[in-house]
């Protein structure tokens, strides 16, 4: 079983709860996580588990807190950009974070 980590894409399971909200078996993209006793956030599934997932969720407006049980790992979302000053990074298939190497193609940005 993969350990579902930041930026993952998740497939939330069917419950009663998800049925009702709307959200099983939709896709998600991880935020990151949080211990919901410390953090008193709202959490679908509950929080018996004792950590909750951050999910954005295809076609929500807002992102849901999420008990992990509830979360089946689909991929680690390969090649998710991010750019942190001027570094930036390609994810593969694998989860790591490859270096974007500019090639002689790429054009400085004005």
């Amino acid at each position: 079983m993969t350990k579902i980590g930041m930026f993952d894409t998740i497939r939330i399971r069917a419950t009663a709860e998800t049925e009702q909200l709307g959200i099983a078996g939709r896709t998600a993209l991880v935020h990151g996580w949080t211990t919901p006793s410390v953090a008193a956030v709202q959490v679908v599934g509950g929080t018996a588990n004792g950590r909750a997932l951050s999910v954005q969720v295809e076609g929500l407006d807002e992102p849901i807190w999420l008990d992990p049980e509830l979360a089946e790992f689909v991929d680690h979302t390969p090649g998710l950009a991010a750019k942190v000053g001027n570094r930036s990074r390609i994810r593969g298939a694998n989860g790591e974070w490859i270096e974007d190497v500019p090639t002689a193609d790429h054009h400085p940005t004005p």
